[in-house]
């Protein structure tokens, strides 16, 4: 024997239903805003700097290395000389023929390079799994901050302090300066071989941190390694250079950790302009994660980091703040002490 309900219970326990689940939902809402808010700080939005507090940043290393191995290198992996360790590490032309400001011999010798495939496109232009490479890492934000562990990639460059990362702005600022940052360079499967590093300070341009304007997503960060004092990352994994004002089209590949994997991905392509503040590179299957990882041509010059417009693009195309002045301003300033 059946039983019918009438349409008013219906309505009543359909209502119940909806507004238990609008109340779990917006307690959920705000319960990830009170983790992102734990996790920024104001710093000086108007210069576009934050220092990081050291305990805090030690606190982040350690949540990281929670579950994070910091391995020895691969001995079996191929060693040539470093990368950024000729006579210059800043080229204003995309050449890497530049010299920076007080640049030295750059990274120690030992250190395997980085893989140059650039000049080949990829066929099909769809992004694959490939070796993880010394200066190219993962971004960690270890928290509850309602990102996965690694959210964002990063690659190292030569600066005179030796302890230079450049990643997308959105990736460090938003609705204020994250506190709860960490690199792992050379990152694969669990393992950080060249050590987990933590922010000293980060510098964004200011017009970015005023309405997130996608001309200026660049951000470089300055970091150390809790619990070796004076060691410096360059040394460790070597370094890109930076080509300012690059000359496009140009042969490039990009690099990134999606935020499901535990290992990087690359696509090969031409990088072209679009527009008069962005690069674009055109490569299928660059997800989640893979912002702020390097845009690189010759090798090792580095010509752009996954961000910019779209956040760094769609299914298809992946996007750069063009490297020009703002860039080159940005970068004086990050080595600066």
């Amino acid at each position: 024997m059946s039983k019918k309900v009438p349409g008013r219970v219906v309505g009543a326990t359909l209502l119940t239903a909806t507004l238990g689940a609008l109340v779990l939902t917006g307690g959920w809402y705000a319960w990830e805003l009170r983790g992102i808010a734990a996790h920024r700080a104001d710093g000086d939005p108007a210069l576009g700097t934050y220092r990081q507090d050291p305990e805090r940043a030690d606190r982040t290393a350690f949540a990281v290395l929670d579950d994070v191995t910091q391995g020895a290198p691969d001995p079996s992996q191929d060693r040539g000389s470093a990368t950024g360790t000729g006579a210059g590490a800043v080229s204003g032309s995309g050449s890497g023929s530049g010299a920076a400001p007080g640049s030295g011999a750059g990274a120690a010798a030992g250190v395997t390079a980085l893989r140059d495939t650039a000049g080949r496109p990829s066929d099909p232009l769809v992004a694959r799994p490939a070796p993880a490479e010394p200066s190219v890492g993962a971004l960690f934000s270890p928290g509850d901050d309602g990102d996965p562990d690694h959210h964002c990639s990063a690659v190292v460059v030569h600066s005179p302090g030796g302890d230079l990362i450049a990643t997308a702005a959105h990736c460090v600022y938003g609705g204020g300066f994250r506190t709860n940052l960490a690199f792992a360079p050379g990152y694969r499967d669990g393992v950080a071989p060249y050590g987990v590093w933590v922010p000293t300070r980060i510098d964004v341009d200011p017009r970015w941190a005023e309405d997130q304007d996608p001309a200026h997503d660049v951000a470089f960060v300055r970091l150390r390694r809790p619990g070796y004092p004076g060691q410096r990352l360059e040394d460790l994994t070597g370094a890109t250079t930076i080509g300012f004002r690059p000359r496009l089209p140009a042969p490039a590949r990009l690099v990134g950790y999606p935020n499901t994997s535990e290992q990087p991905l690359e696509c090969s392509n031409t990088a072209v302009v679009a527009g008069p503040t962005q690069l674009r590179l055109d490569c299928a299957d660059v997800p989640n994660g893979t912002s702020g990882g390097p845009v690189l041509t010759g090798g090792d010059t580095l010509i752009g980091v996954i961000g910019g417009r779209d956040g760094g693009g769609d299914e298809r195309t992946s996007y750069s703040s063009y490297f020009g002045d703002g860039v080159e301003a940005l970068y004086e300033r990050a080595v600066t002490p």
